[in-house]
This record gives structure tokens, C-alpha cells and sequence, in this order.
């Protein structure tokens, strides 16, 4: 078995693609795995840290949303890279091609499905992106990741399976994300974070935050503000008046290798609305805040969000609106009560989906023998 797996830009299209990888491979312990990025992408560096096999594709950049000169010159190129994706097809001999997302995915999963591979995208979030709508109209299959997403496919082939997430982040333990950051489990626990790069805005909302939080001392507190930012936000806590040497509630880190250890332990989290992070986060069955992040395309985010508010498993506070007082604000009222915690986090569980990698991993290979069988 020989399957070719494309997802590149971001770590939200890299790591549910290395999910399935890994999904497949304990269905399949034999199965050969082509990678394929771009070398300006993230993927580039992630990818073959892993040990799996990684090529390239020529591509620059994705399309703009709206018109520009610029998209002529990339649909130039996208076509150009069709031909070198068709190539990489014939060589390799794929008995499936996987897409995850991003402008790599268009022309491995285009050369692939003019020759009869069989093919499945998958879409993390609410709103579809530009260049899995077009292959929508190509491949043989869809996974969903939302049930808001299913009106942005044909209904034939498309499939709500939710997220792939990492097996780790359901094996965790909440008794080592305790020992491991020396906090107790008498106080609740409220998790910050703003993606691997942080987010500027809750990074300078959470300064008041945590001043208050240093006084009352009824929560904990783990801040993980990127590492761009991380020396500026350490330099407004203290101005703030805040030692976090003597503060034993409070842990700001720049970045966070085991964000699944701290999510076992939170009980309350505040984080952009991500699919992957969503999606992690309803597998555990964890209460949010959620801050979308407001420029990313066609606001899929705040769809993102919006699809967890609506069943009472997350609060949204929108970028502009958020400020040092209405996430205090948010938080006392959440932490106030218990009860409603407990209701947000039920409503969370009720939406996570902890078997997606194996779903999709079982679409993938089931279509490889209906394509077969059928030719």
C-alpha cells in the first residue's frame, strides 16, 4: 500500500495530516507514505523531522480572495505545478492520495483524481477553503470536521467525521499536568494560549487578568504567550506589580511541547478558535472562551466558535470587543459557578470526536478497495 499525503502552510493543516499518517499505519504496518509541501511551508521543517518521506512542489503562494494581478501569475504557476504533481503521481504510484488543507493540496490532489486515484480531502473548519471547494468537484471523497461544513460539499461524498487529533492529547493524565506544574487540584485551572505564535490581544488583555488573579488567588493560571511576544508580556506583569517568582497561581511560558499534558489538567481554557485546537479541546471535554482570530480567511473562526456557543460549550468574546475587563468579566462569571462549567464541559464532550483520525483512516482505505473493485 502506497498513499501520498499533502497538507502544508500551517500547523493546522501539517498535524491532523501526520495524525492519519499515523492511524493508517497501525491499520496498515506496512504502508508507504510520500509527503508533499512546498519548501516555503511549515511542512518543510516538520515533515521530515518524523522520518517520513517529503518532496517538494514549485508553488509560491495561494490564490487572493478577491482580484488581483498577482493571481494570473499563481494560476501560472498552479498549473505548471499540476504537471509536476502528475509527475510525482506516475513515480510514486499511490494507491490513494490525502488532502488536508492549503494551496499545496490542489495539484497532487488534481493530478491524482484526472488519473483515477483514489482521492479524500479533509476540512477542518466551519467555512470551506477556496482550494478544497474547487476539489470538491474532483475527489472521490470529503471529511468534514463540522456539521456546518457539510452545506459546502456535494452530499453524495461528503462525510462528518470531525477532526483528527493526536492520540497523546486523550492519553493524558490530569494528576501529571498537576506534578508537572507544581498546581493544585483544590483551585480551578484556566489554560491560555493563542496558538504556537500567540495572539498579541490576549496577551495584552490577560496583563489586568492576571493582577487580579495574583491578588484574589482563587484559580490557577498557565499563560503561554508565544514566543514573539513572551519577553514584552513578562515586562507588563511585573510593571503591573506582579512577581511571578513568589506567585505560585501563575505560570507564563513562551511555548508549550506538551500542550496535551496541560490540557488534561484545565479546566477552563481561552484560545483562538482553531480547528485543531477545537477540536482537541471538545475531545476532552473542555469549557472555552474562544477569541477568533479576526483576519483569518473568510472569518472561518468565528464559524469555528459559533458552532461551540451554540450549544452552550463555549463563551465568544470577538477581537474588537475583547479587553482586560471583558475577559474578567467572562471568567469571574464562568469560575463563580461550578454548575455551569460542569453544563459547558458535557455540552464540549458532546461535541468532540476522539475516533476522526480512525474514521478517516477507515474512509481512506475503505476507498482504495471500492476504486479497485470497481475498475
Amino acid at each position: 500500500m502506497k498513499i501520498i499525503v499533502s497538507g502544508g502552510g500551517t500547523g493546522g493543516h501539517i498535524y491532523p495530516a501526520l495524525t492519519l499518517i499515523d492511524s493508517i499505519k497501525r491499520k496498515q504496518p506496512n504502508t508507504e507514505f510520500l509527503y508533499v509541501g512546498t519548501e516555503a511551508g511549515l511542512e518543510a521543517d516538520i515533515v521530515p523531522k518524523t522520518g517520513i518521506n517529503f518532496t517538494a512542489l514549485n508553488l509560491e503562494g495561494g490564490f487572493e480572495r478577491h482580484f488581483t494581478l498577482e493571481n494570473f501569475t499563481r494560476a501560472f504557476n498552479a498549473i505548471m505545478s499540476v504537471k509536476e504533481a502528475a509527475d510525482i503521481v506516475k513515480q510514486f504510484k499511490p494507491n490513494a492520495v490525502v488532502g488536508t488543507g492549503g494551496y499545496v493540496c490542489g495539484p497532487i490532489l488534481l493530478a491524482a483524481a484526472l488519473k483515477k486515484v483514489p482521492t479524500l480531502i479533509q476540512e477542518q473548519n466551519a467555512v470551506a477553503g477556496i482550494t478544497n471547494k474547487i476539489l470538491s468537484a474532483f475527489v472521490d471523497k470529503i471529511a468534514v470536521g463540522t456539521r456546518d461544513a457539510l452545506k459546502n460539499f456535494p452530499k453524495d461524498k461528503t462525510v462528518y467525521t470531525g477532526n483528527p487529533i493526536r492520540a497523546e492529547v486523550l492519553a493524558a493524565k490530569k494528576v501529571d499536568g498537576l506534578k508537572e506544574f507544581n498546581f493544585s487540584a483544590d483551585k480551578p485551572i484556566v489554560l491560555i494560549s493563542g496558538g504556537s505564535r500567540g495572539a498579541r490581544s490576549i496577551n495584552d488583555a490577560m496583563v489586568d487578568v492576571l493582577k487580579i488573579a495574583a491578588e484574589k488567588k482563587s484559580a490557577q493560571f498557565l499563560h503561554v504567550t508565544g514566543k514573539l511576544d513572551f519577553d514584552s508580556v513578562i515586562e507588563k506583569i511585573r510593571a503591573a506589580g506582579v512577581n511571578l517568582d513568589t506567585t505560585d497561581n501563575i505560570k507564563v511560558v513562551p511555548y508549550l511541547y506538551n500542550m496535551p499534558t496541560a490540557m488534561a489538567m484545565a479546566d477552563l481554557a481561552i484560545f483562538r478558535a482553531g480547528a485543531t485546537g477545537l477540536a482537541e479541546l471538545t475531545a476532552r471535554g473542555i469549557p472555552a472562551i474562544l477569541i477568533p482570530y479576526p483576519y483569518a480567511a473568510e472569518n472561518h473562526q468565528e464559524f469555528n466558535a459559533r458552532s461551540l456557543v451554540e450549544v452552550g460549550a463555549a463563551r465568544m468574546i470577538l477581537n474588537k470587543d475583547l479587553t482586560a475587563e471583558t475577559l474578567s468579566a467572562t471568567l469571574d462569571e464562568l469560575l463563580s459557578s461550578p454548575d455551569t462549567l460542569k453544563e459547558m464541559a458535557k455540552a464540549s464532550l458532546s461535541l468532540g470526536k476522539p475516533n476522526a483520525a480512525d474514521d478517516i483512516a477507515d474512509l481512506i482505505l475503505n476507498l482504495t478497495t471500492e476504486i479497485n473493485d470497481r475498475s
